[in-house]
């Protein structure tokens, strides 16, 4: 079996794309609730974990989301999705990319995609991921001109923020140091809610 060497291949491909960060008892504990060990979901579809490893190597497939401090490799539960929706593995990349007009930004995307690192969102897929980038951006619009004394105005923040909300997770404490900074849950909904608060009616 070459299980092993795709195992460690794939761990490194995701140390070269993440750096070599501690994970704490607090980030298993969240990488638990959120995600599944990837031997334990390819077992539970009939799939060979060796196989979706291989996908990966190959720019088939997302790398893992997260490595637990046991080094297991863990995935999203809906991982082979996207690659059922468009016919295949094969046919992932067209079919991901030709969600976006402008082809240089779906190929960025894509690349996003394969890192694994796409771990701020729910559901990963060209919708979301498209929604999550309006959202910011009109956050961003938002609170760059801001009117906290116009009720129409924090009533569009707050649902723009509400939205984003309900697409991201939490994140866990990991993630800030693999991304070098805030998260996009810390900047655009935590501090935005902080800075501006729901006013009771």
């Amino acid at each position: 079996m070459r299980t092993g060497r795709y195992a460690a291949e794939v761990a490194d491909r995701f140390r070269a794309v993440n750096g070599v960060h501690p994970m704490t008892a607090e980030d298993d504990a969240y990488v638990d609730r959120q995600f599944v060990p990837l031997d334990r979901l390819c077992a539970a579809l009939g799939r060979e974990a060796n196989e979706a490893r291989r996908l990966m190597l190959d720019g088939l497939l997302p790398l893992p989301g997260y490595l637990r401090s046991d080094g297991t490799q863990m995935v999203p539960r809906d991982l082979f999705a996207l690659a059922a929706e468009a016919g295949g593995p094969e046919r992932l990349r067209d079919w991901f990319t030709e969600h976006w007009a402008d082809p240089a930004e779906g190929e960025d995307e894509w690349a996003a995609y394969l890192s694994g690192q796409y771990v701020c969102l729910h559901r990963v897929a060209p919708d979301t991921i498209r929604r999550k980038g309006e959202l910011t951006a009109a956050i961003a619009s938002a609170v760059a001109a801001p009117r906290p004394d116009v009720p129409l105005w924090a009533a569009a923040l707050h649902a723009l923020v509400d939205e984003l909300d309900a697409l991201e997770p939490d994140f866990a404490p990991y993630d800030r140091l693999r991304f070098g900074g805030p998260t996009s849950r810390d900047t655009w909904v935590d501090a935005v809610r902080a800075r501006f608060p729901r006013v009771a009616r």
